[in-house]
């Protein structure tokens, strides 16, 4: 089904894969009559073609790369414009796309989310951008039917910015980033690594593209084999997708934890443009005769059968057929993985879902940029049709992920043949992907095809002893559930003929109501500032020495950013830092905020010229003095600030808050032993704070929950390209450990030094 090679491999004329070998370049001569050298082929990729064509930098291994389009969306627009506005904003330097399909129901925090889509609007306006209304679509559907383009390149400030399939690449990353090119800066990453990703054969029928992707997340996350890598799809079996199941394949890529991702692309796409009105838009992609890739992901898709991905995670994924061969211990398996997932802190079951050997299920949930798209919908309909969900505990949700969808779905009959079954179709809204909408019962057990089942992502609240799950599906397999009314079915169980109605996209509601500047700005515009609305706090430089109190400890083998900043209602706060700050960590560690908030207070206070001599930080400070090694440190300039250890932080979305709310709470550094995303680590470095990685088992840490960290002399290390740095946990005695840095850019390193990305830009 899914196979990964050992090495790299090269790709000859784009179907034939050769393994690097000894005999690997005899073996690509005899085929091509060319003598090729790996550094050569690895320059055929479709990746680094679009790499070189957007790099200003002059050197492939140091990318300095500028964007087509920024894209974003009502949960991060107002804090990225807020930050480049404090640095001088004054024009969108290119198209900048402000969605609104996160905080789209205004009755959640009263006012404040319509206040920011008012924002939004002006700024728009203000600045020469295009402005999506609420319920118009969903951010990832309206790039890919009006801002994709062959060869391109996209950033948007959320993690499943993925147009790969229509020959865009486009990266995820947080709103400091995309604040770096609205001030005419780069983007600077070393060269990435390209993983190919070939596929062969046909899907079988009723198998659909979450199948496919969450097959391939299963391959390849837990053993980091695409980390921070491109992905990209080649391979005969990739004529054989139409254009919205390589969408909805290619958008799952992030939870892999790639970097981006790219697709040949063909007369398939050809005509996805062409029904878009965007015919100017296509490019033909295909790799050199010859590319090189640092390794492979094989994907017989006539071999993929309906999956299911278990809580809390899109890796912990199933066929359903092996599920339910093997449904109570799996279950029982899914039971103890949630132990560690959820502290402990409430009661969790799984097992209690099984009736008559079979597994119920109380939800479905078909939305979003993975779930929403029109094949997905019009074969869940094909499966639905002439039945009923029934009238018992299941429901079922369907969100097209655009206007123009559910406009083509009313005209084909289609959403007809949904609604006559009970099940509920709305509009275009993010919600139910990040808990903002149809937040299932406690302890229900919801089924969706959109991109994510974290713990506590589709709603619940641990703190108010509330827990429901997720479990990932594709939407065939979904509706095959619903027409067995909440009975777990695959897809390819159910007895169907398959419609497949041509698709007809109509522009006339984008026409209506998308504001499109064209590009001009209106200085004159004022900019519309409700009172959630709240400006970034100061933030002062990186002091010379630092003296951190760790403040929260967590051991689990991966922490989400919905763990570090929960999404749903909290939502409402994303344009307010203070306010926002209140809910970090707080369904993981609800003592945080407190913590922190101590060690902030002493820290202004010395900002004011008080000692923390008399503080909390005491002890340390005595223990510190009384060592001859620090007789140089001026006790008093030591800056303090408060620090989390991770295992390995920063899966998931791409929200700066994550790391920007431990910032405004002071916080200084994060320790980790490594970092799950780029995206992750960037966002800590924006907001000022030090990445330090910590090499040693986190199961015997030198340092614990409350234990003081003395670091001297850490901006003259950051200003020299130190890696390794000399950090001593501060106690009874003094015990040393080492951290190190990582690879820090010249500009993230003067970042760091001027306390975030605001001040850097100011200065």
């Amino acid at each position: 089904m899914i196979r990964l090679s050992n090495g790299g491999a090269y790709l000859i004329n784009g179907n034939e894969v050769i393994e690097d070998s000894a005999q690997a370049m005899e073996q690509i001569k005899a085929k091509t009559g060319k003598e090729v050298s790996k550094e050569s082929a690895a320059c055929g990729t479709m990746a680094y073609s679009i790499f070189k064509e957007h790099n200003v930098s002059g050197n492939m291994e140091e990318l300095q790369i500028k964007f087509d389009k920024l894209t974003s969306h009502d949960i991060t627009f107002v804090g990225i414009i807020q930050t480049a506005r404090a640095s001088g904003l004054e024009k969108f330097p290119i198209p900048y796309v402000l969605t609104n399909c996160h905080n789209s129901l205004c009755a959640v925090g009263g006012t404040i989310n319509e206040d920011d889509h008012v924002f939004g609007l002006s700024c728009a306006k203000r600045y020469g951008g295009i402005y999506v209304p609420p319920h118009q679509a969903v951010i990832h559907q309206f790039a890919r039917e009006m801002l994709a383009g062959g060869g391109k390149m996209i950033l948007g400030s959320d993690s499943h910015t993925r147009y790969g399939a229509l020959g865009t690449m486009a990266v995820g990353e947080g709103g400091p980033e995309l604040v770096k090119q609205l001030l005419s800066k780069t983007y600077d990453i070393k060269m990435p690594g390209v993983i190919g990703v070939y596929m062969t054969g046909e899907p079988v029928k009723g198998v659909g593209p979450q199948d496919v992707a969450l097959a391939i997340i299963k391959a390849v996350f837990a053993n980091g084999y695409v980390n921070n890598k491109v992905m990209e799809f080649v391979g005969p079996g990739i004529k054989s997708l139409s254009a919205d199941f390589r969408i909805g394949v290619d958008v799952m890529t992030t939870e892999t934890t790639c970097l981006s991702s790219i697709w040949k692309t063909d007369d398939e796409i050809k005509e996805f443009y062409e029904i878009h009105g965007r015919s100017a838009d296509y490019k033909e992609l295909d790799p050199d005769e010859v590319a090189y890739y640092d390794g492979m992901v094989y994907v017989e898709l006539d071999k993929i059968k309906p999956m299911i991905a278990m809580p809390f995670h899109p890796s912990n994924a199933y066929t359903i057929e092996e599920l339910n061969a093997n449904l109570m211990d799996i279950l029982d398996d899914c039971e103890k993985k949630a132990l560690v997932s959820l502290d402990g802190q409430v009661e969790y079951s799984l097992k209690d879902k099984v009736r008559n050997g079979k597994l119920y299920v109380e939800q479905g949930i078909i939305a979003g940029c993975a779930g929403g798209g029109f094949e997905n919908i019009c074969a869940a309909a094909d499966i639905l049709k002439g039945k009923s969900i029934g009238a018992d505990e299941f429901t079922l949700s369907v969100y097209p992920a655009s206007t123009p969808i559910y406009m083509e779905l009313a005209k084909n009959g289609k959403l007809a043949d949904l609604l006559e079954t009970g099940a509920i179709v709305k509009t275009a809204f993010c919600g139910p992907c990040f808990g903002a909408g149809d937040t299932p019962a406690n302890n229900a057990f919801s089924i969706r095809h959109s991109t994510r089942n974290f713990p506590n992502r589709e709603g619940s609240k641990l703190q108010n002893g509330q827990i429901s799950s997720v479990a990932l599906m594709d939407a065939r397999s979904i509706a095959a559930t619903a027409a067995n009314k909440g009975y777990l079915t695959a897809a390819t169980d159910v007895d169907v003929e398959f419609t497949n109605p041509v698709y007809h996209f109509d522009s006339t509601i984008y026409a209506n109501r998308v504001f499109d500047s064209k590009g001009v700005a209106d200085p004159n515009q004022e900019i519309k500032l409700g009172p959630n609305i709240k400006d970034w706090p100061a933030m002062i430089p990186l002091t010379d020495n630092i003296m951190l109190k760790v403040v929260s400890e967590i051991h689990d083998p991966v922490t989400t950013t919905d763990e570090l900043i929960p999404s749903g209602e909290t939502s409402s706060y994303r344009s307010n830092p203070l306010g926002l700050a209140e809910f970090a960590l707080s369904r993981k560690d609800p003592e945080y905020v407190g913590r922190a908030k101590a060690v902030r207070e002493i820290e202004t206070a010395r900002q004011n010229g008080t000692s923390p001599s008399a503080s909390e930080f005491a002890k340390a400070y005595e223990t510190v003095k009384a060592d001859p090694r620090f007789s140089d440190v001026d006790i008093d300039k030591v800056g303090l600030g408060s620090t989390i250890f991770a295992v390995k932080p920063g899966d998931g979305s791409a929200r700066e808050q994550a790391a920007s709310c431990q910032r405004v709470l002071g916080g200084l550094a994060n320790i980790a032993n490594e970092y799950a995303t780029k995206r992750y680590r960037s966002n800590l470095i924006n907001w000022g704070m030090l990445p330090f990685v910590y090499a040693g088992d986190h199961n015997s840490l030198p340092f614990a929950n409350g234990d003081y960290i003395f670091i001297p002399h850490i901006a003259e290390a950051v200003r020299e390209h130190k890696d390794v740095i000399k950090a001593y946990i501060i106690k009874d005695s003094i015990t040393e450990c080492e951290f190190t840095l990582g690879n820090l850019t010249d500009d993230e390193r003067e970042i760091i030094l001027k306390g975030c990305l605001i001040n850097y830009n100011r200065a």
